[in-house]
């Protein structure tokens, strides 16, 4: 039976943990310590998309799990916002503290009018759209996830799910109408960032054309970019761009 906790789990960070390197750089080395532990892998949109931009989220947010540590962020970032306060920059030193949201407010998953698990997926889902957004996800690039999935050995009902979802055109309409409230709303914008950082055009227009059908002010977006970008952490040199 497909898992989506687990699969939001996996597909929350974006560099494999102990290698130094994104799964871009050391692709091979990825699929083995999949193979040899998914757990230790840990990010399943690097093994298997390769998000890897040389940033990955915090060990504050991993311990939390994904649905949690986006929950919990879309909340702080909206506290922020509503507070007049300006966007948080990262901290000089060591993690920000990362917090679940409260249970009495719409941003804790219990809250979700239609099932903890159906807005799981619903995340899920906005991931693999962003991380398709830059359009490297060709035919042979399939064919080379395909056979990651199956090293992976993530399941077959999990892997049926994401390459389904690799193949499905872009369809944003679906995608915003899976968001029922405006904490949800703010929620998928959030899970849709921490999968990229938008360092091309392309990510920066899908980011930009989600949050306007999203509905989302300028200055809540700008908040929840600030919260991202505090909650990812360096991690090594991210490769250079060819131009």
């Amino acid at each position: 039976m497909l898992d989506p906790k687990k699969l939001l789990d996996d597909l929350l960070g974006s560099q494999v943990p102990g290698t130094g390197s994104t799964v871009r750089d050391k692709a091979g080395q990825a699929v083995q310590m999949a193979k040899d532990n998914p757990l230790a892998a840990g990010a399943l949109a690097a093994v298997l998309l390769g998000t890897g931009t040389g940033r990955q989220v915090t060990g504050a947010a991993i311990k939390l799990g994904g649905l949690a540590a986006i929950g919990g962020l879309a909340y702080k970032a909206y506290q922020n916002y509503k507070a007049g306060k300006a966007p948080e920059q990262a901290p000089s030193s060591g993690e920000p503290e990362l917090l679940p949201p409260p249970a009495d407010t719409a941003f804790h998953p219990s809250q979700a009018p239609q099932g903890e698990g159906e807005f799981t997926l619903t995340l899920v889902r906005a991931m693999i759209s962003a991380a398709k957004a830059d359009g490297h996800v060709d035919d042979e690039e399939r064919k080379k996830i395909a056979d990651k999935l199956k090293l992976a050995g993530i399941g077959a009902e999990a892997e049926k799910f994401l390459l389904a979802e690799l193949e499905s055109p872009l369809d944003l309409d679906t995608l915003v109408a899976g968001a029922k409230t405006d904490a949800q709303r703010l929620e998928l914008y959030t899970a849709s960032r921490l999968t990229i950082d938008p360092d091309t055009r392309a990510e920066r227009g899908y980011l930009d054309l989600l949050a306007g059908r999203l509905g989302l002010p300028d200055a809540l977006v700008d908040h929840v970019e600030a919260t991202v970008s505090a909650a990812k952490a360096p991690a090594g040199s991210a490769p250079s761009s060819p131009w």
